[in-house]
This record gives C-alpha cells, sequence and structure tokens, in this order.
C-alpha cells in the first residue's frame, strides 16, 4: 500500500506554501534545534549515520518536526513511510507493517513517519506495537501534546522522546532570510526588506517558524510593487500582524501550563506575574469560571486562615463571573488575583488535611471513643454510648477535659499553624488551649 507522501508538494509557486517551497533538506540548512541537532549532538549524529532507534519528536507548532522527518528521509538508506494519524485506519496500519515485515526478512529497513501521532486512539497505537519491539520498524512519531499522556505507555517505553523547543527570534530571522534568497521562494522577485520587518515578524510569529513564513509570503503578496520589485516595509506590515494569535489549548498542555503558573505565580505572591498569567488565560480563550474554581481551591489551599476574608473574596469572585460572564467579568478575577497574591500565605490547613488522610490510611477505622458517640436510643444508653460527655458551654472556659480522640492517636498533632496573617491568633488561641490542658486534665474516666 502506498502512502501519500508529507513531503510530496514541492516546487515554486502555485498553492504550495512557503514554508513548503522551502523546507530544508540538510541539517545544515536547519536552524533553532541546537540542543538537538548542533554539532556533535546525539539526534544529529544518528540522522548523520543512519542509525535512528524508534523516537518521538514533541514540541510546539512550527519548530521543525516535519521537517527534521522529511531530513531523516533524504538520508535513510531504510524504506520511508508517511501516515496521517488523521485519516489512517487499522487496516491501513496492518498493510504496511505486513509489507516492513517482509522487507525485513530480505534485510530491508523500514523507517515509519506519523504525523500528530496522539489523534491515534489506543488501538491504532497498539497496531503498531509487535513490529517495534520485533525491530520490524523504526517509528517516528511528531506530537504537539505531551507523549506522557497521549501515548501508550507500551510504545511510549520503546520510543526516544526528543523535545522540540519554540523558536527563538534570532533562529526565526535567520529562517526568514533564507527564505527570501531560496531559489524555491520568491525568484522571480526583487524584494527589499526595511530594517526591522524581519524582527517584527518574527516577534509575531511567537516561535512558530510556519506562522513566520506565512507571514512572510502575505508581506510579499501585500507589499509596494513595481513590476518585479517589491517593497516590504514596517507600515504596510503593521496590518498584517496587528493581532496575535495566541497559541492555547483548553485541553492540552498550554492549558496545564498556564494554570500551574497562575497558582504558583499567586503563592509566590508574586502580583504581576498573577496578572499577566490570568490574562493569558482569559486571551486564550479560557473559561473564566474554571479560573474561579481555581481560585476558591487557593484560597483554602494557600492562604488558609491567614486571612479568612481569600475565601469569601474567591467565592463572591466565582459568583461575579457566573453572574457577568465574559468580557465583564475579566477585571473581578483580576481582582481577586491581585488580593490572593498580596494575601499572607499559609498551607497550615491544606497540611492539616493531608496528616489527616496519612493517620488514617495507616490506622484505618479506629472506633470513635464512646463519650462522644451518639446516643439517641435506650440500648444505647445501656452501652454506655454518650457516658463521660461532657458539655462546653456548662464550662465557664467552654473548654472541658474530655478526650475525644481515639486512644491509639491520642495527642496527634495535624494542625500546625503559622505566624502568617491572621493564622498567628489562631496559633496563640491554640497555645491557650494546650496550656489549659496542661493544668487541668487528670487521668479519669473520659479524660486524657
Amino acid at each position: 500500500m502506498e502512502q501519500e507522501s508529507l513531503f510530496s508538494a514541492s516546487g515554486q509557486g502555485g498553492a504550495t506554501p512557503l514554508a513548503n517551497r522551502v523546507r530544508p533538506r540538510e541539517l545544515a540548512e536547519f536552524f533553532g534545534q541546537d540542543q538537538l541537532v548542533g554539532t556533535g549532538k546525539v539526534l544529529s549524529e544518528l540522522i548523520e549515520q543512519d542509525r535512528l532507534p524508534s523516537l518521538i519528536l514533541w514540541g510546539p507548532p512550527g519548530v521543525g518536526k516535519t521537517t527534521l522527518a522529511e531530513i531523516i528521509a533524504q538520508k535513510t538508506k531504510a524504506k520511508f513511510i508517511t501516515f496521517s494519524a488523521v485519516n489512517s485506519s487499522i487496516k491501513d496500519i496492518k498493510q504496511v507493517m505486513e509489507a516492513a515485515t517482509a522487507n525485513h526478512q530480505f534485510g530491508e529497513r523500514t523507517v515509519v513517519f506519523i504525523d500528530e501521532i496522539h489523534r491515534f486512539n489506543k488501538a491504532q497505537q497498539d497496531a503498531f506495537l509487535p513490529y517495534v519491539e520485533r525491530g520490524e520498524i523504526i517509528l517516528i512519531g511528531a506530537t504537539t501534546e505531551n507523549p506522557s499522556f497521549e501515548l501508550n505507555a507500551a510504545l511510549l517505553s520503546r520510543c526516544k522522546v526528543f523535545v522540540l523547543r519554540a523558536l527563538d527570534k534570532g533562529a526565526l530571522v535567520k529562517i526568514l532570510h533564507r527564505a527570501l534568497h531560496h531559489p524555491n521562494g520568491f525568484a522571480d522577485l526583487e524584494i527589499t526588506v526595511e530594517d526591522g520587518v524581519l524582527e517584527a515578524i518574527a516577534n509575531f510569529a511567537n516561535g512558530d517558524a510556519r506562522m513566520a513564513l506565512n507571514t512572510l509570503e502575505m508581506a510579499v503578496l501585500n507589499g509596494q510593487r513595481n513590476g518585479h520589485q517589491v517593497k516590504l516595509t514596517n507600515a504596510d506590515l503593521t496590518q498584517l500582524t496587528s493581532t496575535r494569535s495566541l497559541r492555547y489549548d483548553r485541553a492540552g498542555d498550554e492549558h496545564y501550563d498556564l494554570i500551574s503558573a497562575l497558582h504558583k505565580s499567586i503563592r509566590n505572591s508574586d502580583v504581576d506575574a498573577a496578572v499577566y498569567w490570568c490574562s493569558r488565560m482569559l486571551a486564550g480563550g479560557e473559561e473564566p469560571l474554571y479560573i474561579a474554581r481555581r481560585l476558591v481551591r487557593f484560597a483554602a489551599e494557600d492562604v488558609g486562615l491567614a486571612d479568612t476574608n481569600a475565601l469569601q473574596v474567591a467565592t463572591n469572585t466565582f459568583q461575579a463571573c457566573q453572574f457577568l460572564g465574559m468580557p465583564e467579568c475579566d477585571v473581578h478575577l483580576t481582582e481577586c488575583v491581585i488580593y490572593l497574591a498580596a494575601a499572607p500565605k499559609s498551607n497550615a490547613v491544606y497540611a492539616a488535611r493531608n496528616r489527616a488522610k496519612k493517620i488514617i490510611k495507616q490506622t484505618g477505622n479506629l472506633p470513635v471513643p464512646l463519650q462522644i458517640r451518639n446516643a439517641p436510643t435506650k440500648l444505647m444508653k445501656e452501652l454506655d454510648y454518650g457516658k463521660g460527655y461532657q458539655y462546653a458551654h456548662d464550662s465557664s472556659d467552654r473548654l472541658t477535659t474530655m478526650q475525644t480522640m481515639p486512644d491509639e492517636i491520642s495527642g496527634a498533632k495535624l494542625y500546625r499553624p503559622t505566624d502568617q496573617g491572621n493564622e498567628a491568633w489562631v496559633k496563640q488561641r491554640l497555645a491557650a488551649i494546650a496550656a489549659w490542658h496542661r493544668q487541668h486534665d487528670n487521668p479519669r474516666e473520659g479524660g486524657k
């Protein structure tokens, strides 16, 4: 079975995008991933020596995953087959794998490149597994999603993961310069570029070479023309780059990375960073109620009793987001983010909950002490349910010597308050209670 090549579009002009027309075919023309393919790096050596293992290329859009696959296709002496995860069935996969098995028996290697491998479901991924295990194919997968979550563990364990980074401005400018002078770029045009234009395109592209090249192509098509001469100016470019498209996937890594950045910026009391990350999420189209829910959680987990008003502010913000929606509720979210970032911090409540979970896991279902059991029936009272109960309001200090912990964990300290904000008062109050018990507690029935 013949699969359509991802790299079949070549040549100049027509409907072929510039990014495809000038795609590098040698590592020397591949810019921006020196940590992987720089001189002496492992991946470059493997490509040059044609000794590739099965591997996964993971990175954001437009950073060179498919380009690396094309370079490998040009270098390898193996049969190179491409799949698109969007339109390949298990039947298609098995047909190609059977051909690869036959080729392997005659000593011919087969490299299988799968673009957007994260789009394959579990059954489709499983179809490749035995062939990878037996070494009958070398699998190269490209993905924008975290392979830890999107690939089967068995398949992932048999592949080396290489992480490609978003391209910096310098790499993007090099790519744009190369495109302007490439024979398949704009060979029939004489292009002059005003200072700063390529840098502006690189800034606008936000680490994405495909976006940079598409923007350059649009700029050339809309530039100032005089026959075969085209001039690119900063003024003309502004019309194409007035609105930057932010990369944001509410179900992918970007979603979790940004909410993590927001949470940790607030925890670190960095007001400006917190406002920035909240605004980034909103600009990317995040559901405001999701952010509001996370702020409610933060108010208890990271502020807690250090500022007892924090939870109320966060809850009110959630209600405001429900009532108003976007875009009006953006100010309420920003206000809450600033409040929580500026608030004193304590995770003592969160830590107390975790200690309780741990001690319950260790000790199991400890019986409730008889003196604090409910006793609504005569039988229960006869069984001493509630016997020795001391009603705190009957005491002038509103404290009693009654034990309320199970015997096995009596004296365990789960909540350990800090000196932050209002929690300092809580700490003082608990210290006073502890001092009272040291003075009044005696070994007695129902007491300590």
